[in-house]
């Protein structure tokens, strides 16, 4: 796939969270803060700084790293890649990195506002980052840290058979979509309380209007 077809990677959180909403700010180019919104890229801008580089012993810590994947047509940053150095049995499944000695195994950190979600949107972002990795690194990762800063925790994800399977998934569905400009309808569910794009799309209306339609098609068929 060219560069120049490549979607964000970030996108892939908010199709799982809602395709509509995915669509209004990838398609649409529509986009409205709500405080959940402003205190993440707070939390992002805290963390992001592409010229901090940081060495603990065995330990490399990269912020801001660019990734990109061929198989999933996704690009875009990593908050933060820690990079460890394996030992002398396992070296040959790391990477070599430059100006460093040794082998080592990138383990991707995505820093989130909140706490840890119900559904998978943050796993699967974790994920298609490590995707992206493997493919420029040429190694297995198995897997990586999402942070949440309200409880101040890290939450391991494994990338199992299953998790990738949904990002490949969602990352073709998101390229047919973006390819054919299609905005999926409204469906009302628990997750619009918590949207920023709650205004623009107006799920409760775009229901009642399903009702109207409902109610015609019964009254035409009497």
């Amino acid at each position: 796939m060219e560069t120049d077809n490549f979607l964000p990677l970030a996108g892939i959180q908010h199709y799982a969270f809602c395709p509509r909403q995915w669509a209004l700010i990838y398609i649409e180019q529509a986009w409205e803060d709500n405080v959940l919104t402003v205190e993440g890229r707070l939390l992002h801008e805290r963390v992001d700084n592409p010229l901090e580089l940081e060495a603990r012993g065995d330990l490399f810590i990269a912020r801001s790293v660019y990734l990109a994947s061929q198989t999933l047509g996704l690009s875009g940053i990593a908050d933060v890649v820690e990079f460890r150095r394996l030992n002398s049995i396992d070296q040959g499944q790391g990477a070599l990195l430059p100006n460093r000695s040794g082998y080592w195994m990138p383990h991707p950190v995505e820093y989130k506002r909140g706490r840890p979600k119900r559904d998978d949107r943050d796993k699967v972002q974790l994920c298609a980052q490590a995707i992206c990795l493997e493919e420029l690194l040429g190694v297995h990762i198995e897997e990586g840290d999402l942070f949440y800063g309200e409880i101040r925790r890290r939450q391991r994800v494994v990338f199992d058979t299953a998790l990738r399977k949904r990002v490949y998934d969602l990352a073709a569905e998101m390229h047919v979509l973006f390819a054919e400009g299609v905005t999926p309808p409204a469906k009302v569910g628990p997750n619009c309380r918590e949207c920023s794009l709650v205004g623009l799309c107006l799920p409760k209306l775009a229901k009642k209007s399903r009702s109207v339609a409902r109610y015609l098609s019964s009254a035409l068929a009497e």
